[in-house]
């Protein structure tokens, strides 16, 4: 009789579980990252996206939002995107890319560009597979790093904040079907 309740009680548990779409699955395997608790303690996972390239799976991707984000809006938000690596990659190459997406948004001057090239090379070490890049934007202020939990340097410049998550989050991105996807369980 014992042995039928536990069963029970897994099928009930899996099947609550299958019942959910991913982002709910992802919501209940996936609690906040400690560095942005204090910014963000209210937040919710919007969603949650694989970057696959050329076929190569390159990083798991989380978007972290407080209550009242507007997609069209992000900008105007406080919000941490998680990047869990799954391949390495030097930083300058993460950096390098970052500006060729940022470009894709806006063109940059060439002075801001270089600044901002270097900024993020300050900020953004090699990775190896299983290590994690957390961003959090503040709007007006600028963006924020870490590297698996440890503070990188920030970088005080709201311009290149909302470039730089725009990365994800602008409709004019590389990657609809991830910004799609990180949106999930946003109104639009």
């Amino acid at each position: 009789m014992k042995r039928r309740a536990l069963v029970w009680q897994a099928g009930a548990v899996l099947a609550t579980a299958l019942s959910c779409g991913p982002a709910a699955r992802a919501q209940a395997t996936h609690s906040l990252p400690p560095e942005l608790k204090t910014e963000l303690d209210s937040a919710r996972l919007a969603g949650s996206a694989r970057l696959r390239f050329f076929g190569f799976d390159v990083y798991d991707a989380r978007l972290w939002v407080t209550p009242g984000f507007r997609a069209a809006n992000y900008a105007q938000h406080t919000l941490g995107l998680e990047l869990n690596y799954l391949r390495s990659l030097s930083g300058r190459a993460i950096a390098e890319r970052s500006l060729q997406e940022m470009r894709r948004n806006q063109a940059v001057d060439i002075a801001l560009d270089q600044a901002w090239l270097a900024a993020m090379k300050e900020s953004f070490v090699d990775i190896k597979a299983g290590d994690r890049l957390t961003g959090l934007h503040q709007p007006g202020v600028g963006a924020r790093f870490w590297f698996n939990s440890q503070p990188r340097p920030s970088i005080a410049d709201a311009h290149f904040s909302r470039l730089f998550f725009g990365i994800w989050l602008a409709e004019s991105t590389s990657e609809p079907r991830l910004r799609a996807d990180l949106l999930a369980q946003v109104k639009p």
